[in-house]
């Protein structure tokens, strides 16, 4: 064996207490992500790379548990899937102890104001507070937005060793959001480096067409990031270094406030 292959972790699924049919059972629930839309039985099961008969059980059981529900256009998740978010969110400290510091900060910047927490090459929106104009994809808590081209994201990197956030970038799935969007790794880590520079991290149109968002990170007590506080306004109505001026000493005092309270893990 060679060393490369020495080093190699194990995975998940070689672990003799990972459960196999639990881990096909979350799979149906996880083929909403890439088809965002009522799915059939059949459909289901292709995308869990289940066959049909393996499907159509776990299905079933899912529709009879409340998990699943069924539209007049075929399957969708069921209101029980929120149950569990809401589980989620009440057991957070981190999420309890943000909210009233966004709830100040919101006042502050009048912008859209938002708590990301860090999840390898994807951010989570945990807590969205909106502002005047949203679309709706940008109301939902638990959208997920790749690391590499948030400025949360670009935040969070900035605070991690640099060898481990090549790794996070290197892993990422680089396609463009937007015609803006920075994918090629150089440019990348030049906006990391920034980040780290500035204590703070700005993106320019890279998720959204005409929205300028300004992060920094939260980081635990042993100094890792574990969340972002994002800050976003529209570019018709601030100039990048009007809103650099403005709301970055804002986000960077709140995200200053929830540092080294948490402990991660």
């Amino acid at each position: 064996m060679s060393t490369a292959q020495a080093r190699e972790p194990a995975s998940p699924e070689s672990n003799p207490l990972f459960l196999q049919s639990v881990a096909r059972t979350l799979r149906v629930l996880e083929a909403f992500t890439q088809l965002p839309r009522p799915l059939s039985i059949a459909e289901l099961s292709a995308a869990a790379g289940l066959d049909k008969s393996a499907g159509q059980r776990i299905v079933h059981t899912l529709q009879a548990l409340g998990y699943l529900e069924r539209s007049s256009a075929g399957l969708v998740p069921g209101k029980k899937v929120l149950y569990r978010a809401f589980d989620y969110l009440r057991m957070n400290a981190l999420v309890e102890s943000a909210t009233p510091v966004l709830h100040e900060l919101r006042k502050s910047v009048k912008e859209r104001v938002d708590l990301s927490l860090l999840d390898s090459t994807n951010i989570v929106y945990a807590v969205r507070l909106q502002s005047k104009r949203e679309n709706f994809p940008a109301t939902l808590v638990g959208r997920r937005i790749p690391t590499f081209c948030s400025s949360g994201g670009r935040a969070m990197l900035a605070a991690l060793p640099e060898e481990e956030a090549m790794q996070i970038l290197q892993q990422s799935d680089r396609r463009p959001l937007t015609p803006k969007t920075i994918t090629e790794i150089p440019a990348l880590v030049d906006k990391i480096r920034e980040a780290r520079r500035d204590g703070y991290a700005l993106a320019l149109e890279e998720s959204a067409l005409g929205e300028i968002v300004l992060a920094a990170a939260v980081l635990d007590i042993h100094g890792r990031p574990v969340a972002a506080i994002h800050a976003a306004g529209s570019l018709s109505e601030w100039k990048e270094e009007t809103f650099r001026r403005r709301i970055s000493p804002l986000v960077m005092e709140a995200a200053r406030a929830l540092s080294h309270t948490y402990k991660h893990g």
